[in-house]
């Protein structure tokens, strides 16, 4: 990450567009985002008007725009999913994953549909766009303003990531999710690995089905999300070596 800032840094002072998600990813882009800042870039971020950590800073121009829920239900809903991350079944996920993506995709909605923010973004002429992509609002907005993208993530659902990149992911070889196992894998473990990476298609379906037909909607032409993700430029991976080792990865895919 520092070798990354520091060969920015020689370029001339630019204007970077971000679109972070909530939450302990916002901590984390925060700090990479006043580090460029102090360089010299211009930095604007848009976020929702409600939100639970995404807040005004001295650092950078803050857009906001509006959403269909107050900040008391934001506070309560985190409150809540904090409180379900202790009792983590199939089924509590399942519930989680539609409640966060009818809530962001509708938030999403909003975003992608304020003219006036919009017309702004449009006249800013950025150079490039920095997100964390796992809810896929900035990638929608990346397409659509047609500016390089960098991704700042700690992963994607269902290996994507290594998809959109073409990166090989065998399942015979890298453990999947939620598989509880090395690389070193016997026999029954290699099969119940087998059957989380089939079940991978069924779960990204509903997970990303209100953004892929808003993305369609909004960019007036069918697209999925594979192909939105596959746009991006870099791939800053916030990932545990030890823990991912030994996926391979692409050129543009680099480990901070």
């Amino acid at each position: 990450l520092v070798l990354f800032l520091a060969f920015w840094s020689l370029a001339d002072s630019g204007k970077l567009l971000a679109v972070p998600q909530d939450g302990s990813h916002w901590l984390s882009m925060r700090t990479v985002l006043e580090k460029l800042w102090e360089k010299g870039h211009e930095i604007v971020v848009v976020v929702p008007d409600a939100a639970l950590l995404l807040k005004s800073s001295q650092s950078f121009t803050i857009k906001t725009y509006s959403v269909p829920y107050t900040q008391e239900f934001v506070d309560k809903y985190y409150k809540s999913l904090g409180e379900k991350s202790f009792e983590l079944t199939l089924s509590v996920l399942l519930s989680n994953i539609s409640e966060l993506t009818s809530l962001f995709s509708s938030a999403c909605r909003h975003l992608l549909y304020d003219k006036e923010l919009m017309r702004y973004l449009q006249d800013s002429k950025f150079d490039a766009i920095m997100m964390d992509p796992v809810l896929p609002c900035g990638p929608i907005l990346a397409e659509y303003l047609s500016l390089p993208s960098v991704y700042f993530m700690r992963g994607l659902p269902c290996t994507l990531d290594y998809k959109a990149t073409q990166c090989p992911s065998p399942l015979s070889y890298v453990p999947r999710t939620f598989s509880s196992t090395s690389d070193h894998m016997t026999f029954p473990e290699r099969v119940k690995n087998l059957l989380i990476g089939l079940s991978e298609p069924v779960l990204c379906y509903l997970f990303y089905l209100n953004y892929e037909s808003l993305a369609s909607e909004f960019l007036q032409r069918d697209v999925t999300m594979l192909e939105l993700f596959s746009k991006a430029s870099v791939w800053l991976m916030r990932y545990d070596f030890v823990f991912e080792y030994p996926r391979p990865i692409m050129p543009n895919m680099v480990y901070i």
